[in-house]
């Protein structure tokens, strides 16, 4: 049977509180740092989802958003090559609705089915903005999620699914827009969401011959937790005991992840037997069927895997609306004297195909007759100067320590102080880098650290990716 192999999710450190934005508002929102973007989180979510995983049997990867960085690249290529998969795959993304992520996992299932393919990871990921100050930006978060979808070692078997396309002015943004629009949220909720997410679950039910009872959970995309519980209980659903918490007031609405890692929070609860009902909405709706097997529990017992319920728990609360804005690029930065200015950076779409291995895959070397491990790639080792006897080794999955820093107050006005560690990587040797999501007061030597995958910066239109370290999140 084709179903969920492994899962993994990705939720940013930091989340503002909403009552920074307004008195007595409830609640906190999940917001992604300056070097964050869709791609970024999708290849933390992927990453998550690759433990226990051999990358040989993964034979595509669909990266589903709203809000891609790039008008005219395949950014699934950027997230397939950041995470280390062969190259001998099919990469597409999927864009342009919130049901992106919905469609990529139809079209994932199917190729499996075909058996034109092993396994297909469908990654989602959004980073969308409102207007400021508005309560639908209120309720926007920033995520990701990744499904690995194959047909052995099964966690969650595929038993049905029902797809519904639909046209409605509810939500949208304009291409050369910076900002959602929205029409009024009394038609979106009851002639978009509620009406069409309805028929497409009932569609799911009635051509399956299943009932509400029938199932132990539902993972709803809701613009509100209210909405979701009524259309749990419009439908016959027990709200209390089957709906999935929305996370509303921990993360916000995620966009084209949402459902996803609604999904994955049921999955981390779920026994096995249970049947798990998954609807998406966007242009339309759909739903899913899922059967937990045994084997969720070798998934759920990787203790690398951190899915939703680890990122949720590991955060940094900021109450400080403007830094949000700064980091969104809605606030112009403090330039005064002494920062760098932009044209002092070039990025050289040569070196960056030249040197892919090292900046997108972070491939070090290791000498076959010595065994140093040296970053960045060397031709001569740097130990025993054998010469062009390397193999390479992969460091995005390794952890480390800094082993002495310094601090930058001159070459950015975003984030200050840019942090310059030298990090010693478990067996691995020392690594110099660039340090996000800290907390100046909390560094020291010693400090354990990981890699993540972040923008470096933009210029030209062209999104220089690279690794940098971050605390470990526990």
């Amino acid at each position: 049977m084709v179903g969920v192999t492994s899962y993994g999710a990705y939720v940013p450190r930091w989340r503002l509180s909403r009552q920074a934005v307004a008195q007595g508002a409830r609640g906190e929102k999940s917001i992604g740092n300056f070097d964050e973007d869709s791609v970024t989180m999708a290849v933390a979510a992927a990453m998550d989802c690759l433990w226990g995983v051999e990358r040989e049997t993964v034979d595509g990867l669909l990266f589903a958003s709203t809000t891609s960085p790039y008008g005219e690249k395949e950014c699934a290529a950027i997230a397939a090559t950041a995470a280390d998969l062969p190259r001998n795959i099919v990469t597409a993304d999927f864009t342009g609705s919130l049901k992106a992520s919905a469609t990529a996992l139809k079209f994932a299932a199917d190729a499996v089915s075909a058996g034109t393919a092993r396994q297909i990871m469908v990654t989602a990921a959004d980073r969308r903005q409102a207007e400021a100050l508005t309560p639908l930006d209120q309720s926007l978060g920033d995520g990701a999620a990744a499904l690995l979808i194959g047909n052995t070692n099964v966690i969650a078997t595929l038993e049905a699914s029902y797809l519904l396309s639909d046209t409605i002015m509810d939500i949208w943004r304009g291409s050369d827009e910076p900002f959602l629009r929205t029409a009024h949220e009394r038609f979106v909720d009851q002639k978009g969401y509620m009406d069409v997410i309805s028929e497409a679950i009932s569609g799911l039910l009635r051509e399956n011959g299943l009932a509400p009872k029938d199932f132990a959970r539902i993972a709803l995309y809701a613009p509100s937790a209210r909405r979701a519980r009524e259309v749990a209980t419009s439908l016959g659903f027990d709200a209390k005991s089957q709906l999935q918490d929305v996370m509303a007031d921990v993360m916000g609405n995620t966009g084209v992840p949402y459902s996803f890692m609604i999904f994955i929070a049921a999955l981390e609860n779920a026994r096995p037997g249970d049947l798990i009902l998954l609807a998406s909405y966007g242009d339309g709706a759909s739903a899913f069927a899922f059967r937990v097997t045994g084997d969720i529990e070798k998934v759920r017992g990787n203790p690398e895997r951190r899915g939703m319920k680890k990122h949720l728990e590991s955060k940094k609360v900021i109450n400080d609306f403007k830094t949000y804005w700064l980091w969104r690029g809605l606030l112009r930065p403090n330039t005064k004297a002494g920062f760098l200015p932009h044209h002092f950076w070039k990025i050289s779409p040569t070196a960056l195909w030249r040197e892919r291995d090292r900046i997108l895959r972070f491939h070090a070397v290791k000498c076959q007759v010595c065994g140093t491990v040296q970053y960045p790639p060397q031709k001569v080792c740097a130990k025993c100067d054998t010469r062009d006897q390397f193999e390479h080794v992969r460091l995005s999955d390794k952890k480390g320590s800094i082993f002495t820093f310094s601090m930058d107050y001159l070459s950015s006005p975003v984030d200050v102080p840019v942090v310059v560690p030298i990090v010693t990587t478990i067996g691995e040797g020392k690594i110099l880098c660039y340090l996000t999501d800290r907390v100046v007061e909390e560094l020291k030597s010693g400090l354990e650290v990981e890699w993540s995958f972040r923008n470096f910066m933009v210029r030209d239109g062209i999104q220089n990716y690279f690794w940098k370290a971050i605390p470990v999140r526990a």
